[in-house]
C-alpha cells in the first residue's frame, strides 16, 4: 500500500474513532457493563515496558472498573498476533488490548504485510505512555562510544521486533552512518535486553524502562538516546542528534478494544482508565521506570498516529534512506 493511500486511511479512521465507539448501544448489556473480568492483552513478553505499564494499570484500573482486570500476554509480530486476535473478539469491552505506536507509524515504513491490523479494526480508547529510546552495548563491549560502534567493520543490532521504534532508530541511524548493520529480532523489550546482557547481539536500541536499571548497574553502557534532548534518567547520555546523526524516534502506547465498542462501554473504559493512571501507585511506576505520561482521547490517539507516520517517513527521506531496502 502506497504511503498516501495509507495515510488517508489513516486519517478517516481517526475521524470516525468516535462512530466506532458511538453507536448509541443501550442495550442491557452495555448498560449492565462490566459485571465479570476485564481481558487486558499485552503484545510482548512479560517483563518489558509494555507488560509493566499494562500491569500497573491493570492493579490500579480493579477499583474505579469494580471488578477484576486480568493481564495476559500474547507476543508476536509487534503487536500484531495480539491485536488480530482481541480485535478479532466481539466488542464487548471484555477484551482490550495495549498497544504500540509503531505498528501502525513504523511497520507500513518498512514491512511488506498483506494482512495488517487495520486502524478500523479498533476503536481507540485512551493513550497511556510516550517513551525514549536507548542505544544500548554490553558493559564488557570494545565499544566504548556512538563512534566506535559506527564505525566497526560490522554490526549485529537486537531489536524488539520487525518494523519497531526499536528497528526504525538503528536502521535510521547505521543507514545514516553507512554501516555494515543487521538486525536480529527478538519479541519484546524483554528478551532483547536479555540478548545484550548476554553478549548474543552488539548493540540494541530498547526503552529506558527497559535499560536504565542495568545501564545504573553497570551490567550495559548506553552510546546515545533517541530523543529531541538528553534523558532526566541519562543525563549524561548524549542524544543521537547530538553526535551528528539526526535520529529522533519514540514510542507510544494506547488502549484500544475491537471496532463496533458501544459508546458507553468505550466511555466507562475511559473514565475508569482516568481513575487509574492519577492514582499514586501508578504514577510511582511511571516515576521510577522513566516513562511519560500520554493524556490523549480516542480521537487523538488517531491523530498521533497519523502524524508519527508522516514524521517518521519524512525523517527517512530526508536522510536518504530507504526502510524497506534496509531491511535484511
Amino acid at each position: 500500500m502506497r504511503i498516501g493511500v495509507l495515510l488517508a486511511a489513516v486519517a478517516l479512521a481517526a475521524s470516525a474513532c468516535s462512530v466506532q465507539g458511538g453507536s448509541g448501544d443501550k442495550s442491557a448489556a452495555a448498560s449492565g457493563y462490566p459485571n465479570k473480568p476485564v481481558e487486558f492483552t499485552v503484545p510482548t513478553d512479560p517483563g518489558g515496558s509494555t507488560d509493566l505499564l499494562t500491569r500497573a494499570l491493570a492493579k490500579s484500573i480493579e477499583e474505579p472498573l469494580g471488578v477484576k482486570a486480568v493481564v495476559v500476554n500474547k507476543p508476536g509480530a509487534n503487536g500484531k498476533i495480539a491485536g488480530k486476535d482481541v480485535f478479532g473478539s466481539k466488542p464487548d469491552g471484555y477484551r482490550i488490548a495495549v498497544m504500540p505506536q509503531s505498528l501502525f507509524a513504523i511497520g507500513p515504513l518498512m514491512l511488506d504485510d498483506a494482512d495488517p491490523v487495520k486502524l478500523t479494526d479498533m476503536t481507540f480508547i485512551k493513550g497511556l505512555a510516550v517513551e525514549d529510546y536507548v542505544l544500548v552495548v554490553p558493559a564488557d563491549s570494545k565499544y566504548k562510544t556512538l563512534k566506535d560502534l559506527v564505525e566497526a567493520s560490522s554490526v549485529k543490532y537486537g531489536t524488539t521486533g520487525p518494523g519497531t521504534g526499536s528497528q526504525l532508530s538503528q536502521t535510521l541511524l547505521f543507514g545514516l552512518a553507512k554501516t555494515d548493520a543487521a538486525p536480529v529480532p527478538f519479541d519484546g523489550g524483554a528478551p532483547t535486553v536479555t540478548a545484550v546482557l548476554g553478549g548474543k547481539v552488539d548493540a540494541a536500541s530498547v526503552q529506558i524502562a527497559e535499560g536504565f536499571k542495568h545501564v545504573q548497574a553497570g551490567k550495559m553502557r548506553a552510546l546515545a538516546v533517541f530523543g529531541d534532548k538528553r534523558h532526566e534518567a541519562l543525563p549524561e547520555v548524549p542524544t543521537a542528534k547530538e553526535s551528528g546523526y539526526d535520529v529522533v524516534v519514540d514510542q507510544r502506547r494506547f488502549v484500544a478494544g475491537p471496532a463496533g465498542l458501544p459508546a458507553e462501554v468505550r466511555d466507562k473504559l475511559a473514565a475508569a482508565i482516568d481513575k487509574a493512571i492519577a492514582s499514586p501507585e501508578y504514577n510511582e511506576i511511571l516515576k521510577t521506570n522513566y516513562i511519560g505520561r500520554w493524556d490523549a482521547n480516542g480521537d487523538q490517539v488517531g491523530t498521533q498516529l497519523n502524524e508519527s507516520l508522516q514524521r517518521f517517513d519524512k525523517l527517512a527521506k530526508d536522510l536518504g534512506i530507504d526502510l524497506k531496502a534496509q531491511q535484511q
